[in-house]
């Protein structure tokens, strides 16, 4: 085991219940080699900056006034501030909100919730919500396969779980709001959520991570569960908005049992390093997956995302669309794999990739995978490189458009395709401008587009 990983244990215990499971994690992460370039499945990705960011957990600092902080003491005006930034104007949500890894009552709406619905911290769950996250935490995410799961389980004191019950329908979507502020010391953050769709249910989530604009010194891993069971719809929206020194390994793991629907949209601003793991596993005949993200890293950002689609039975549909726009010096790795078992005939499914670069130092790095082992189905991938069009330029141009304008609308348009897609219009209002303030630091550029 290397410094690195004995260093992010965190042997402070967790609840009584989950014991078993902390440890089994633990004694995994402990096992297994530490990714390098060497590592397929991080060959574009360094871990350099986690290696050397000396980051540890919250139980391993010791000062009183650090361990404070640490626990999210921080100024007032600062967290109202980022409240105030990340608040989706025109959507009634169930926010849950943690800062710096600890739980905000005071920030929180969860005293009241609609009828069908659970939601609790691990740390309080009664007796029948112990049961139901022992059945189902650690179901999707398989730590065996992914490094950083391990490393989560290890450290799971707390999380959140939400279950919605049969044949309910939820309006409000649960919003799970994880705020980091600047730290005496580089902190290392545990992040977990289990969401149980049960059957002929639907619900939306909205995870979204910000930070204050203080340059970031938090390592945040997280890991997403969501299980949706026969018949259940989840709408689900994952929001990385953090500070541009932000570090984060997370993944989001989903198991469709028979008729599920999934529709989710990503979008990832870069930091220094921001590797997302997005894993569908269909596991029940006619479930759907549909998944649109965006990632915009710039200045000398990085950001990465590996998505696996597994059609495990007959008759699943996926439709996968990711575009992003790499700026500068920064670097995007984008890698999606779509697995067709051999049993999983009548399959229809679909990976699309395109990659606008906006400066000749800005990188991309795609791999859309198809691995088939059926012979009745119907699949297609593709990924496209392009810089902005040189004749839509011109056009734009012709029609009394200044040259820096244009660059912005076509930007943002390459964008906005997929924004409009979002089930949630209040969601869709609350990114549209904050997509055109990227493109458009003069606030006059964004009068065509805003």
């Amino acid at each position: 085991m290397l410094d690195i990983q004995q260093t992010l244990i965190d042997d402070e215990a967790g609840p009584s219940w989950l014991a078993d499971f902390q440890t089994a994690n633990n004694n995994l992460w402990s096992s297994q080699n530490w990714p390098t370039r060497k590592t397929e499945s991080w060959k574009y990705t360094s871990l350099k900056a986690i290696e050397t960011g000396g980051y540890r957990p919250r139980s391993a600092i010791n000062s009183g006034s650090d361990q404070a902080q640490a626990n999210g003491a921080v100024s007032g005006s600062v967290i109202e501030s980022v409240i105030a930034s990340s608040r989706i104007e025109g959507l009634e949500t169930i926010d849950v909100v943690f800062v710096n890894g600890a739980f905000s009552p005071s920030l929180s709406s969860v005293d009241t919730l609609p009828s069908g619905v659970e939601l609790c911290l691990f740390s309080q769950a009664n007796s029948q919500q112990q049961a139901d996250i022992r059945e189902h935490l650690g179901s999707v995410a398989k730590a065996e396969q992914h490094v950083f799961v391990a490393l989560n389980g290890g450290q799971l004191k707390d999380g959140v779980f939400v279950k919605v019950q049969k044949n309910t329908v939820v309006d409000n979507p649960v919003r799970v709001l994880w705020i980091t502020t600047q730290q005496k010391q580089s902190l290392a953050l545990a992040q977990r959520l289990l969401v149980v769709v049960e059957e002929g249910a639907k619900a939306s989530i909205v995870e979204q991570f910000v930070s204050s604009e203080e340059e970031q010194n938090c390592f945040t891993h997280g890991v997403t569960e969501l299980v949706l069971q026969d018949n259940s719809k989840l709408f689900h929206y994952r929001l990385h908005q953090e500070q541009e020194k932000t570090a984060l390994v997370s993944g989001v793991h989903a198991k469709l049992l028979r008729s599920a629907t999934l529709e989710s949209f990503y979008l990832a601003f870069g930091g220094t390093i921001k590797r997302l793991d997005v894993v569908v596993d269909h596991q029940g005949q006619g479930a759907h997956c549909e998944m649109n993200g965006v990632y915009l890293p710039r200045n000398s950002q990085h950001v990465d995302f590996h998505t696996c689609i597994e059609h495990a039975v007959p008759h699943c549909t996926t439709n996968e669309v990711f575009r992003g726009i790499i700026g500068d010096s920064a670097k995007a790795v984008f890698n999606g794999r779509i697995h067709i078992h051999k049993d999983a005939q009548k399959t229809l499914a679909q990976l699309s990739n395109k990659n606008l670069l906006t400066s000749n130092k800005a990188e991309i790095d795609t791999k859309p995978e198809l691995e088939i082992y059926a012979d009745d189905v119907q699949c297609a991938h593709g990924a496209t490189v392009a810089q902005l069009d040189e004749m839509s330029l011109h056009y734009l141009r012709t029609r009394g458009v200044s040259t820096e304008e244009a660059k912005v609308m076509l930007s943002f348009g390459f964008i906005n395709a997929l924004v409009d897609q979002v089930h949630h219009q209040a969601i869709a209002n609350y990114l549209r401008p904050i997509l055109a303030n990227l493109f458009a630091q003069d606030p006059e550029l964004m009068r065509h587009i805003a």
